[in-house]
């Protein structure tokens, strides 16, 4: 197993610094779902059909993906603090730009640019990895990404509330304004260390698939994760298409109040990570999924109780963000004083996953109905279960027989 060296700037954020980016992590993540909730009124005002709209929208989660790729990495290269300041400065430009808007093809394009400056979440727990001390890391990644979990959540809500209250323009220009009020507390707040690697920035992106032949640890994680986040998006893109049907056909408002069942998920997150740092990863992983694979197969035969389907959405969500935490934690470990480029590879990858797993959610439910889309997902998170396992203890090895039944 290798040894952790600590860096030396380790230990520099900790109590309300690490609260105020997980703060500031929400926010920025926030910032990418607002308009969902108001895509009628948004091809009303534009003029364009709501598909119109729906290609637009799909602009935000293609640039964010792009960002993990582009952007993450520069919190290694340059000053952390002036690097998401700049990036929380640009992403209330573009809101603001998306705010005046005319036309639906400008909008999707300034989409991609709120998408790609929304990472800014993936760096800030990037900057957390780093500068957190070891024994702390988890705990502070745990409430760093509580605080991404409830900008996810809470971005859809109030993006809804505000555009209902002051329309679809009014409500850009408020979360514009919270994103340049984050641009600015950056500076003050996050500590002044400089970058943390002589690496150029084309040879950093030059080196990230270079990473998966060099660390198994990163290969395991970013497998298994993959996994469960594909079984996660699949859930509920699925279980919108389900609930949307005969013989529930309810609204759409009406569906968007089952995400209130990720609150639990968001809790466990802090729960998570300070475990992670007392008993180890591993055992967070299991007990995470094991609760996430039980919670699906009820999940699969549920749906008729309302109450079953939101307890079992409440644990699903728990155990996988639990999983989440404790799993993004070993990537961060791996090289603790220049951690970003390592969360750009794992993060790129569960994301690419978590965009199958939308499709094949939505897709499966119409063709072979919930309980057989429940049950897929419930054995892919056995899968990663499995695979955690047997891997070695300490995450840096992949059984070989299990690594080449998922590749192949």
């Amino acid at each position: 197993m290798q040894t952790e060296i600590t860096p030396p700037s380790a230990g520099l954020v900790r109590g309300p610094v690490v609260g105020f980016i997980s703060l500031a992590a929400a926010v920025g993540t926030a910032a990418l779902y607002p308009l969902q909730p108001a895509i009628a009124e948004v091809g009303g005002a534009l003029g364009t059909s709501l598909a119109s709209v729906g290609v637009a929208l799909a602009c935000g989660p293609i640039g964010y993906l792009c960002g993990l790729a582009l952007l993450v990495p520069l919190v290694d290269q340059l000053s952390p603090r002036h690097v998401l300041s700049a990036q929380f400065g640009a992403l209330a430009a573009a809101l603001a730009l998306n705010a005046a808007v005319g036309q639906v093809w400008l909008l999707g394009l300034v989409l991609g640019v709120v998408g790609a400056c929304s990472s800014a979440g993936a760096g800030l727990s990037s900057v957390v990895g780093r500068l957190a001390s070891a024994d702390r890391r988890a705990t502070s990644l745990g409430i760093v990404t509580a605080g991404i979990s409830a900008g996810v959540l809470g971005g859809r809500i109030a993006g809804g509330w505000l555009a209902d209250l002051i329309g679809w323009r009014g409500m850009l220009g408020v979360f514009a304004g919270a994103c340049a009020a984050i641009a600015v507390t950056v500076l003050f707040v996050i500590p002044p260390v400089a970058g943390a690697t002589d690496r150029g920035y084309l040879a950093t992106l030059r080196s990230i698939p270079g990473l998966y032949r060099r660390y198994s640890a990163l290969r395991l994680a970013a497998m298994r994760g993959t996994l469960w986040f594909f079984a996660f998006c699949a859930v509920w893109s699925g279980l919108a298409v389900a609930l949307s049907e005969p013989p529930f056909s309810y609204s759409a408002e009406r569906i968007g109040l089952y995400a209130f069942a990720g609150i639990l998920g968001i809790a466990a997150t802090r729960v998570a990570g300070a475990w992670t740092d007392r008993v180890g990863a591993r055992r967070v992983i299991l007990c995470g999924l094991c609760l996430a694979g039980l919670a699906g197969a009820v999940l699969a035969f549920a749906l008729s109780s309302t109450v079953s389907t939101l307890v079992c959405l409440a644990l699903f969500d728990a155990g996988l963000f639990a999983a989440q935490v404790a799993n993004q934690s070993t990537v961060l470990a791996i090289e603790p004083g220049a951690p970003a480029r390592f969360n750009s590879a794992y993060m790129v990858v569960y994301f690419a996953g978590g965009s199958l797993g939308t499709a094949f959610g939505a897709a499966a439910v119409e063709r072979v109905g919930w309980t057989v889309t429940a049950l897929v997902t419930t054995a892919v998170t056995v899968v990663a279960a499995v695979i955690t396992l047997l891997a070695r203890s300490g995450g840096e090895r992949i059984p070989r027989g299990i690594q080449g039944a998922v590749q192949g």
